[in-house]
């Protein structure tokens, strides 16, 4: 099934806490349910309510665990024609450390 397309007029209007949608790359959020619950407080979600909250949601960095619960909260997203060329920011990979290797060790050059 295909997801819903909006436009950024659309999300626009979508500003308060009545209903406060956010996009994050291009995808669209419906948060409304989950500002009680933010840990940062919903005055965070409200300050991107109805506008482009990538920069913002990537500047913090937030979890894997953040991440996919974004997705029960996934609406749509932005029309082909009006979309932003984000990038999300690649989370770390420690999966690269060598067998045996000391894990609580700092090598610092």
């Amino acid at each position: 099934m295909a997801a819903k397309q909006f436009t950024l007029a659309e999300i626009a209007k979508f500003n308060d806490n009545k209903k406060a949608c956010i996009i994050i790359h291009n995808n669209v959020y419906d948060v409304t349910e989950f500002l009680n619950e933010h840990p940062g407080g919903e005055e965070v979600l409200l300050e991107q309510a109805g506008k482009d909250g990538s920069e913002a949601f990537e500047d913090v960095g937030h979890s894997s665990d953040a991440r996919e619960l974004m997705k029960k909260y996934k609406i749509g997203e932005i029309v082909e024609h009006e979309r932003k060329k984000t990038q999300q920011k690649a989370q770390p990979d420690w999966s690269n450390q060598q067998a045996g290797e000391d894990k609580d060790k700092c090598v610092c050059s």
